[in-house]
């Protein structure tokens, strides 16, 4: 293997007692201030006072905390029924981006329904602000060793080597963190795809799509079903070397949900989406 990275990088930033800090969850937390204040700057030019947009935000982030952590728990749900007190230490990582996308748009667009807020517009200057945070958030996710993927045969791959970290744990308790994908006694540093890297460069290349595209669709709204459209199927194909809990014919549950949010951007989009020629 020519580019074979070890991480050893402790996945805690700070503990005190019960609480644990973990860079997966500083990062997350640093991405969603980024994307808020991205958009109310952005806001400014369509006369959206930021004032709207950190009110709305404030539900959406709420909406996408509790969406991100109810989708991973069902997803590891043989482990949280086991451990039930552990469903509720959200600092110490665990969350699935699709429930935060779909809660935080979920519970942030009917809050700005019922204040009478623009919505789509909203949902516009918000779509490239989501792959900004998704890449930051990504960064936690490397150093921590997230997301537990299949040992590559590629030229590159990574494997991480701190006793704490979830990208070890993959390997040395397969049959908890990895559905028992790495039989016992293989070896700790079995390089494995870097699955979190590729998310952060499908991130970034959204990001691109999005600003390319900024202004020249309509109607309003339009840019958001892009992106969720774009996200979607990278996740889709990202997630078949990802080693989530499989429910059916090799499926993972981001398999389906990418499929479900894929298909209806695209309904959306091919019905609906024009360029605008307005400018």
């Amino acid at each position: 293997m020519l580019l074979e990275i070890s991480i050893g990088i402790n996945p805690i930033i700070f503990q005190y007692k019960s609480l644990i800090i973990s860079w997966h969850g500083f990062f997350t937390m640093v991405g969603v201030l980024v994307s808020v204040l991205l958009v109310a700057r952005w806001a400014k030019k369509e006369n959206i006072s930021s004032e709207i947009v950190y009110s709305v935000a404030i539900w959406g982030v709420l909406g996408g905390i509790i969406g991100a952590r109810l989708v991973h728990v069902i997803d590891r749900w043989d482990y949280y029924s086991q451990n039930f007190g552990q469903i509720f230490t959200l600092w110490e990582g665990g969350i699935a981006i699709y429930g935060g996308i779909l809660g935080g748009l979920l519970v942030g667009s009917v809050y700005a329904v019922l204040c009478k807020y623009p919505v789509r517009k909203l949902m516009d200057l918000t779509a490239p602000a989501v792959p900004i945070s998704m890449a930051i958030g990504r960064i936690g996710d490397i150093i921590n060793g997230e997301h537990c993927s299949r040992a590559t045969d590629l030229f590159f791959g990574w494997y991480y080597t701190h006793l704490d970290s979830p990208g070890l744990q993959c390997i040395l308790n397969s049959e908890v963190w990895s559905n028992g994908h790495f039989p016992a006694g293989t070896p700790a540093n079995t390089s494995v795809h870097p699955a979190a890297l590729y998310e952060f460069i499908w991130d970034i290349l959204g990001l691109v799509l999005l600003v390319v595209l900024r202004g020249k669709l309509k109607p309003i709204g339009s840019l958001w079903f892009v992106y969720l459209a774009w996200y979607s199927f990278g996740r889709f194909m990202i997630q078949w070397i990802r080693l989530d809990r499989v429910y059916f014919l090799g499926f993972q549950e981001a398999h389906f949900v990418s499929l479900v949010c894929f298909v209806f951007s695209a309904i959306i989009i091919g019905l609906k989406t024009r360029r605008n020629t307005d400018n």
